[in-house]
Parts: structure tokens; sequence; C-alpha cells
């Protein structure tokens, strides 16, 4: 399958797109803040607010594309678009994030192995469930019901996560250039919440803003392998089974590519991580024809019924919690 991918040129890094992706992306944020100091003083702001979330989670997805080096042959290039579009322009650590999200895609959705199934919040597994405490027990009881309000403080616990690794002991690659790149983000963002809006207005903006960029964020991952199996810790798969088992696509047209950044092809993206995010959709047939070849399970659904399959998931791993009466 990667030599037929090869020979149609779907592994080829598309210059073209990113440069007018990054550049559009920058003018839309750039323009954005520009609408922020204009209005000033002004409750019209929370319309700014959601504007600016949307543009952050897509700058995110730019983030994303750089860590798995679809823009660029040059690690070096690709690490610096990445901290710009992570640290400096959304305040998410890149070298914590790619680290945790390499891991991630190396087991994906396997006990012990993937730091995505693995929360404070939420359980995945039943065992997870059974071990929680009185309150964590509650949580996991009703996570289901809990699962979009806790995405709202997802944000604020990126941003936390990133601080933490930069601090702490946790190897990061350039520590002090991601460190002062993530301080000036804060700095620069708290000066101008602070300095243009009244207090009660700079805590809504924040507010707004961050809750829905967590929002935004985890509508966006949480479709990919939520609901799929789940694999225990010594289970052993080949590479195809272990990515196309446990990973989801989403159905749609190019709104769906543009809104969910591409992760909509989910399967692809795992399958082949560097290819560039404007030609998965074109990889998606070659891949699910290969997969009927082998015999292998290839699941596609629509946006909302994945978001079901996400909460029906959550309501029966949190279940075992509420079986023990607390």
């Amino acid at each position: 399958m990667s030599r037929r991918l090869r020979s149609a040129g779907l592994l080829r890094r598309r210059p073209r797109y990113y440069t007018i992706k990054i550049a559009v992306n920058l003018l839309l944020l750039a323009g954005g803040w520009a609408v922020f100091g204009i209005l000033g003083r002004s409750w019209w702001q929370l319309l700014v607010a959601v504007f600016l979330a949307v543009m952050c989670t897509q700058t995110a997805f730019i983030g994303h594309d750089a860590g798995h080096g679809q823009i660029t042959r040059s690690r070096r290039a690709g690490d610096l678009i990445g901290r710009i579009h992570g640290n400096l322009l959304t305040g998410l650590c890149y070298g914590w994030w790619t680290t945790k999200h390499n891991r991630h895609h190396a087991h994906p959705n396997q006990v012990g192995h993937d730091p995505d199934i693995v929360s404070k919040a939420l359980t995945f597994t039943t065992d997870q469930a059974a071990a929680r405490r009185p309150a964590g027990a509650w949580v996991a009881r009703h996570q289901a019901w809990l699962f979009f309000p806790m995405l709202l403080l997802e944000g604020l616990n990126l941003h936390a996560a990133g601080v933490r690794a930069v601090l702490g002991r946790r190897r990061i690659k350039l520590r002090l250039t991601e460190a002062a790149l993530l301080a000036l983000h804060i700095a620069v963002y708290l000066t101008a919440v602070l300095v243009v809006l009244s207090p009660v207005q700079a805590l809504a903006f924040v507010a707004v803003q961050q809750g829905l960029f967590g929002l935004y964020m985890g509508c966006s991952f949480a479709p990919n392998h939520k609901g799929m199996p789940i694999l225990a810790q010594d289970e052993r798969l080949d590479y195809l089974r272990g990515q196309v088992l446990t990973s989801r696509n989403i159905r749609g047209g190019w709104l769906t590519d543009f809104v969910l950044g591409g992760l909509n092809y989910q399967i692809e993206h795992h399958l082949f991580p560097s290819m560039p995010r404007p030609t998965l959709r074109r990889a998606q047939a070659p891949v699910r024809g290969f997969c009927a070849e082998l015999g292998i399970p290839y699941t596609e659904t629509g946006l909302l019924d994945s978001y079901g399959q996400v909460l029906g998931h959550l309501r029966a791993a949190g279940q075992p919690a509420g079986e023990l009466g607390w």
C-alpha cells in the first residue's frame, strides 16, 4: 500500500498548499486581534472571543501537521513552524505535545502505552473506573453527561500541562526556547486582555475564548479513537491492524476537512503520519480497498454518530464505579 501511494505522489510535501494555508491563517488570526484592539471596552468582544477560539484551534492544527513532518522535509524547519504555532501563537508546549502525541501514534488505544487513554478526569476502561475513589467514581459514573462540559476546561488543561512540562524534569528539546515562547504568549495575551477590557469583561473574554478553544479541540480529537477497540497492555498486532482497528474516520466534504483539520481521515493519518493534509482524502479509496483485500474492518461514520459512540463508550466504561455503590 505504501508503494501504491508513493507512486501516486500522495506522500510528496505540498509547500504551496501550506504556504497559502499558513499565510491566510496568520492574516485571520491577526485580523481577529486587530478587531479586538479597535472595539475596546465592549461586550461585542465576546464574539471576537468566539472567532479567536476557532482561529487558535486552526493554528494548533498547523502545529500538529508540523509535528508530523507534513509541511517540510527539514525537521528543524518543521519544529520552528510547530513552536511558532504552538508555543507562541496558541500557548501550547510543542515539545511536550509532540512527545505525548508520538507515543499515542505508536500505540493507539493500548493500555499502558497510549497516554491519550490515561486521564485523571475520565475513565476509558472498566478497570480504570473500578480503581477510582468515591469522588472520582461519581465522575466516572456520570462522565458521559459531563464529557462536553468538561471539554470547556481542556484548553486551560493543555496550557497548564505545557507550563508544567517546561518547568519540570521532563526531557524537552530547546526547553529554554519553549519556555520563553510560552511566557511571551501568556504575557502578551493577559496584558492585552487586561489593558483593553474592564476586569469583568476580561474574565468573560478569557472564559469564552479558552472554553470554546478547549471544546473545539476536544470535539476534533475525540471522534478519532474514543469508542474504538482498546488493546490490552500485552496485546500484539501488526502495524496495519493496530492502526486501522483502533481508528475511526468521519464522513464529510471540504467543510468537514476544514473544521476537523484533516483529522477526519484518522485511519490514513495514522498509517502515514507524514502524509500532507490535502492528500489524505485521495488516499482514502486505496487504503479502504487495501483493507478490504485483507479483510480488515475499516470504520467510517458521520460526525454526530461518532459522538454517540464516544458517549456510549464512556457510559459503559464508567459503569463499574456505579456498581460499587458509591
